[in-house]
């Protein structure tokens, strides 16, 4: 099959893709277990070991960070050899990051074990290879098909943030780390089997390049615009990141139970799963640019409500609005990709993207972490995610113009 024949269902001749799709979703929602249970133990892993916020940040940074990097080499080994061996390696890394922590008897044992195993070797082939890959069995629906896969982050982020507080209540963390690793293990392998087929596309984008891809994507040099790009990643996902890592901190701070902080984590990504399906069709519509300007601007407002909430009533309705605002932004780029580089070079340019989103969450958990350590409140922290909120708004509004003046 051609990569025009791997269509949505209704109009698709093989059912393989659609299988491939479910597979995806379920691995990237699974893979997230590991993130959201470090977002939750940050109070108590920071009491065990005896560090403030900012260097109890510093693990999920280093996850994120390494899952970022990791990306890029996944996504290359995916590029040249199918995304079933990255998502093995992804499968192994995974429970075995979550595993060691749970053993850790030192606080940088617990880092290490986070950053290397489950995010260098674990989460890196779990979200922008998936991401790519799903991409070349999708055409006209590719912005929804890729919504789906990057949204088992946001399944991930409504199912685990509560099961892992109610887990980490009933039996502390380290029991709770352990139960989830062995749960990744024997779930996620044997749905690797299914990922044994090379997309057409790929294979043909070898031998030509694809014409959107080539020459000067929107007049600028493609190096260029991959940087664009990655600073555009780097500054929504800094933004994204503070009220994502420290929802549950800042609710305890302002008087309120660490359920209630959980449940409002789970609600922003439950939310999220709505706008970043909804973001799919958008962009199958309008464009990958104009859905990440439109995610961009109402993520601002979003955090901007964030520093006037202070009741349980007024936290959980900018929670839910703020997860309706950002779930399209990360799939956009996988978007944009597809429309302005060849096929052949999605994995990797997907995970340079990726990286450096990674990179802004990581940078924006730890800078709410220091902020907070400086100033004794979360206030200097939103204020600082609105700021980078604007510096990505900023560079999309640039290319959309690009684009605008070359269409005309």
């Amino acid at each position: 099959m051609s990569e025009t024949d791997h269509t949505m269902p209704g109009s698709a001749p093989s059912i393989y893709p659609v299988v491939r799709l479910i597979t995806s979703l379920v691995l990237v929602t699974m893979g997230g277990a590991a993130m959201y249970a470090v977002i939750v133990v940050l109070k108590p892993v920071s009491f065990e070991f005896g560090v403030g916020r900012g260097v109890a940040s510093l693990p999920y940074m280093m996850f994120m960070v390494t899952g970022g990097i990791g990306g890029v080499v996944m996504g290359r080994l995916a590029d040249r050899h199918g995304v079933m061996l990255p998502a093995l390696i992804g499968c192994v890394g995974l429970p075995a990051g979550m595993a060691g922590a749970a053993f850790a008897e030192e606080f940088w044992q617990f880092c290490v074990s986070l950053g290397v195993l489950s995010g260098l070797l674990g989460t890196s082939a779990l979200f922008a290879p998936m991401a790519a890959d799903i991409s070349h069995w999708f055409t006209r629906r590719r912005g929804l098909a890729v919504a789906i896969v990057i949204t088992g982050t946001y399944f991930a982020g409504a199912l685990w943030p509560p099961l892992v507080q109610a887990s980490l209540d009933a039996r502390g963390w380290r029991e709770t780390f352990i139960a989830i690793a062995i749960l990744m293990a024997v779930t996620m392998l044997p749905l690797v089997a299914l990922l044994y087929r090379k997309p057409a596309a790929l294979i043909e984008a070898r031998a030509a390049r694809a014409a959107l891809g080539a020459g000067r994507p929107l007049g600028i040099a493609p190096g260029t615009l991959q940087c664009l790009l990655c600073a555009a990643g780097l500054g929504c996902c800094v933004a994204m990141a503070a009220p994502q890592v420290h929802i549950v901190a800042h609710v305890t701070d302002l008087g309120y139970a660490a359920q209630r902080g959980a449940e409002m984590l789970s609600l922003m990504l439950g939310t999220g799963i709505i706008s970043r399906i909804g973001s799919g069709f958008i962009s199958d519509r309008i464009g990958g640019l104009r859905t990440l300007l439109l995610g961009s601007v109402l993520q601002a407002l979003a955090l901007v409500a964030f520093l006037g909430a202070d009741t349980l009533t007024l936290l959980f309705v900018v929670s839910a609005v703020f997860g309706l605002s950002q779930g399209g932004i990360v799939p956009s780029y996988t978007i944009i990709i597809r429309t302005y580089f060849p096929a052949h070079e999605a994995g990797r340019r997907v995970g340079w993207a990726m990286l450096f989103t990674f990179a802004g969450m990581a940078l924006g958990g730890w800078m709410a972490g220091a902020l907070y350590d400086l100033t004794g409140s979360y206030t200097a922290s939103f204020i600082n995610a609105v700021a980078f909120n604007v510096l990505n708004a900023a560079i999309v509004v640039f290319l959309a113009r690009r684009h605008r003046a070359l269409a005309a």
